[in-house]
């Protein structure tokens, strides 16, 4: 079961983001919420990191996406709340991950980049960040981020140097 649940149209490039099975993803278990509205709010919120990433794609690009696991940062400890609350641990044993299957195309449709992308952040708890970070899957958003400027972007701009230049005059 695929289900298309992100699609994003900005000024710059457009992602259509597609979730296979997340019912049976690794881990986004909540630990104090209801399974089916914890997972759509991960879905939710990871459609808005995609789509934030990307308005930094050229105009008239599209970028279609298809996460088929998400192992979230930390684990869920029935135990450690006490009174039956259980709890999201973060240690740095637990490291976030994603899979995700994804193809850019230009604004002529010719393919630009793609791949099956395997993501793991094990240094995730050493990354610096402000006393304030408090954003809900702030770990996976840096882990996203990283990725898209050290992997993507830089072939999206290889790609660019390579077409042929037409002169207008």
């Amino acid at each position: 079961l695929a289900i298309v649940l992100g699609t994003g149209a900005v000024q710059a490039g457009e992602v259509q983001i597609k979730w296979q099975d997340p019912e049976k993803f690794t881990d986004i278990r909540p630990a104090n919420d209801n399974r089916k509205a914890f997972r759509e709010r991960v879905i939710k919120k990871f459609d808005g990191f995609f789509n934030e990433m990307a308005t930094q794609l050229p105009e008239g690009y599209k970028w279609e996406v298809t996460v088929t696991d998400i192992d979230l940062a930390g684990d869920v400890d029935y135990f450690i709340g006490g009174a039956g609350n259980a709890l999201r641990v973060v240690k740095d044993i637990y490291s976030p991950s994603i899979r995700f299957t994804h193809v850019l195309r230009d604004k002529h449709g010719e393919e630009v980049v793609s791949g099956e992308e395997r993501l793991r952040d094990m240094g995730f708890m050493q990354s610096l960040r402000s006393a304030n970070d408090n954003e809900e899957f702030r770990y996976e958003k840096q882990m996203l981020s990283t990725w898209f400027s050290k992997e993507l972007q830089p072939k999206v701009e290889q790609y660019a140097l390579a077409l042929p230049k037409v002169s207008t005059n």
